[in-house]
């Protein structure tokens, strides 16, 4: 008897050692990565490819609750109009007709990136606004300063009176991977502080809007963006934004899947331009450049569609002075490859006139890389400096109440006078600024790129039309060449 239960303790224990040899040996199995096997179908060769197995669905809560707190929601006053058949005096004929005004609000969304109040939205949320309220997530009320704006973009700038505000961290859209987890962050049909969550679905995607305005290098995510979303945040799941949701692609109107939003590369870049010069400063390389296909690369004996193909360059422009020739492949932007228009554009929409950026490009085959200075719309590096300092003034744009009330339609008002162009003619605050050059001008934005036009043309001459205090309409021609 003594024997049996030994032999049945020995056999117990012999099977107990085994099955903890073999849980052991499986566990460990399963800690590697899995391995996948295809196999090729012209050669019947077997490749392998590791996936890990340590993939986490991602809690986004954390980016959820830090980022709802920087997202405003905005609200902008219109006024609808429609004109009247006949003009009743000189005055409304040169300048248009009062028009019946009747009030109408738009609503949208912002991001806060500062403590003392500078929010960042999409222009179209706050284009030609008479009165912007901004409520924050605590339901807090300010009006809202424009301080400027960017139409090629989408962007603008705003400015409440406020201190101690939360303002978003913002992070680098560069580092986003396809099928990364993202959050739109905004106030869709007026419901205030909505977070939907989507993947990153594609970059660098370019977009046409209906005003032929080009808008480049979107994210395109499937969070779900509605009218109201415009101007809010698209947050990673460290709670960092990566974007400003601005369109959706729809034939209702509303979301069917496809939402884009412009990244942080660009976003910092033209905020950090409105803040300190009061307009975008634009670099441009002088280039016609044209994505590579399989006909382009049949056509031209190319070696790849890798790349993007020079077709011309701009006599004198920064690309022709360093040497870049037609038929050049542009592969890289400091290091950075390219491998697309919209890519080539964004990474030099990054600098300023007179940075100097480094492309490699393929020519024959060969590698040459060229250090190349960039130059503003006029061929040269100067920047575009804001016109209060050249014309010794400050100004604001009309309010759409005012333009009715005057029955024009645009013009900015001299808000402050101090010594310099505008003094020595006599024009003085409280003067409506209307055309110049024969420009009708909307936004300082639009007398900035004016006054820099005419300081780098032969005449350095700008007519200005206005309107006095009085009501009269004035003219000047300031030489802008002299001291």
């Amino acid at each position: 008897m003594n024997n049996t239960l030994k032999q049945i303790l020995l056999s117990s224990t012999i099977a107990t050692i085994v099955a903890l040899g073999a849980v052991y040996l499986y566990n460990k199995k399963s800690q590697q990565p899995t391995q996948v096997y295809y196999t090729n179908s012209e050669n019947n060769e077997t490749s392998s490819r590791q996936i890990p197995t340590n993939l986490a669905c991602a809690d986004l809560s954390y980016a959820a609750e830090t980022s709802v707190n920087t997202v405003v929601h905005i609200k902008s006053t219109f006024a609808r109009r429609t004109t009247q058949q006949q003009p009743s005096s000189f005055f409304e004929f040169f300048f248009g007709q009062p028009q019946q005004q009747q009030a109408q609000m738009a609503t949208g969304s912002g991001v806060i990136i500062s403590e003392d109040g500078y929010i960042v939205t999409n222009n179209h949320v706050i284009e030609n606004a008479s009165l912007v309220e901004v409520i924050l997530n605590n339901r807090q009320s300010y009006t809202a300063k424009i301080i400027g704006t960017d139409k090629n973009t989408d962007l603008a700038l705003l400015k409440i009176e406020a201190e101690k505000l939360t303002p978003i961290v913002i992070g680098n859209s560069d580092e986003l991977r396809l099928g990364e987890w993202v959050l739109a962050v905004g106030n869709p049909f007026n419901l205030n502080s909505t977070i939907t969550a989507g993947i990153v679905s594609a970059k660098a995607r370019e977009l046409s809007s209906e005003s032929a305005i080009r808008l480049e290098s979107f994210i395109q995510t499937d969070a779900a963006v509605n009218p109201g979303n415009s101007g809010g945040a698209l947050v990673n799941a460290r709670g960092e934004l990566v974007g400003i949701n601005t369109a959706i692609a729809s034939q209702s109107g509303t979301y069917e899947g496809y939402s884009f939003a412009i990244p942080t590369s660009i976003v910092t870049k033209v905020i950090s331009d409105i803040k300190e010069f009061g307009s975008v400063q634009r670099a441009l390389l002088g280039v016609q450049i044209r994505d590579i296909d399989s006909n382009l690369a049949k056509e031209k004996n190319l070696p790849s569609t890798n790349g993007v193909y020079v077709e011309s360059t701009l006599k004198n422009g920064a690309a022709y002075s360093a040497g870049i020739k037609e038929g050049d492949i542009i592969t890289h932007i400091n290091r950075s490859k390219v491998n697309s228009s919209v890519e080539l554009r964004e990474l030099v929409s990054r600098n300023r006139p007179g940075d100097t950026i480094t492309i490699t490009v393929n020519r024959n085959e060969k590698d040459l890389e060229f250090s190349i200075i960039l130059r503003n719309e006029q061929g040269n590096t100067a920047i575009i400096k804001n016109s209060d300092e050249i014309l010794g003034a400050t100004f604001r744009a009309l309010s759409e109440d005012e333009k009715y009330n005057l029955g024009i339609n645009g013009g900015l008002v001299v808000e402050k006078i101090q010594r310099g162009k505008f003094s020595e003619v006599g024009l003085n605050k409280g003067y409506i600024v209307y055309k110049v050059n024969s420009y009708l001008v909307n936004t300082v934005s639009d007398l900035n790129n004016i006054v820099t036009q005419a300081q780098n043309s032969e005449e350095k001459v700008l007519f200005v039309t206005a309107i006095s205090n009085k009501g009269k309409l004035v003219h000047y021609a300031i030489n802008l060449s002299e001291k």
